[in-house]
């Protein structure tokens, strides 16, 4: 909580402001480091989202979603099967009987209706994952 002089309260907005709606400094000073590291790290670092991409793919394969094959990036955004009305009770459905997690599209705003999300940010649990569709507990 501020307060004081409305002139020194607009100062001290406008530097929040700044501070609030850009790249937090410690995670642009990290990126200024990986940006010197060899395209080798890099090319290393795309290989392991790629293979974890594919197996969050055949994930998605196991809810019967679709998705775009050419996406890129560290979320896969799924498309729910035509028969589900409301992705909630999707989501919950699928942590109940098969313990996981996922994001639905809606908390992104209404472009996501319709949507899960998935994160390629996990080593070994989307192996996991995919195991308790083919061995069900």
């Amino acid at each position: 909580m501020v307060s004081g002089k409305a002139e020194f309260i607009e100062a001290i907005l406008k530097v929040k402001s700044n501070m609030d709606i850009g790249m937090f400094y410690g995670i642009q000073k990290g990126a200024i480091e990986a940006l010197k590291l060899g395209k080798e790290w890099f090319e290393a670092q795309n290989e392991i989202y790629s293979r974890r991409r594919n197996l969050i793919f055949e994930l998605v394969d196991n809810l019967v979603c679709s998705y775009d094959k050419n996406s890129v990036g560290i979320f896969v955004w799924a498309k729910l099967p035509s028969d589900v009305t409301f992705a909630e009770d999707f989501i919950d459905r699928i942590l109940l009987e098969k313990h996981i997690f996922s994001t639905s599209g809606t908390i992104f705003g209404s472009i996501g209706e319709g949507y899960i999300r998935f994160s390629s940010c996990v080593k070994g649990e989307i192996r996991e994952a995919i195991e308790r569709f083919e061995h069900p507990s």
